[in-house]
């Protein structure tokens, strides 16, 4: 029975390597514990798993027909893998509406959130809501990408620095 179940997670992992070694923006590493790290080019970003947690890979293909491949966790994660990103899910968040933000987003995005947050504090009407829910998806991103397995103290780190910033210069 364990064997199966070993020939089936071998199965499993290839299609992720395989699909990974024929993308644009993706590359993969394995060393001998069956530890895989997935890199992603565009920002660095690195997601590591073990070969034994996956549960499933499914092969699909978005409303271009581009296709890309989900693979769902033993601990109820999951992951899309694209030609050059990973996605996840945001989490939810209390006092944000989830149907504003997209049900999939990348590490890219913390850049495009954190411009905005940046852009609303830096403007002389400085709307104070409008921060708060850029706040609420920059959190939700984050927390997200860390739940699935991305490293994103830096990104954290990144927010604290921007509020820290701008209550220092408007003291």
């Amino acid at each position: 029975m364990s064997n199966s179940k070993s020939k089936s997670t071998h199965a499993e992992l290839d299609h992720i390597l395989n699909f990974v070694d024929s993308s644009k923006g993706l590359r993969a590493k394995m060393n001998e514990t069956g530890r895989v790290q997935l890199r992603q080019d565009l920002d660095g970003k690195l997601f590591t798993f073990s070969s034994q947690d996956v549960n499933e890979v499914l092969h699909r293909a978005d409303s271009e027909g581009k296709a890309f491949l989900q693979v769902n966790f033993k601990n109820g994660a999951k992951i899309l893998l694209t030609e050059t990103l990973i996605g996840f899910k945001p989490i939810e968040t209390l006092g944000l509406d989830m149907t504003r933000i997209p049900k999939v987003v990348t590490t890219p995005d913390l850049v495009s959130v954190y411009d905005a947050i940046e852009e609303s504090l830096g403007a002389d009407n400085g709307n104070d809501t409008e921060v708060e829910i850029l706040k609420k998806v920059y959190l939700a991103i984050i927390s997200g990408g860390e739940k699935v397995g991305f490293d994103l103290a830096a990104e954290r780190k990144w927010l604290n620095r921007l509020l820290a910033s701008k209550f220092k210069a408007s003291a």
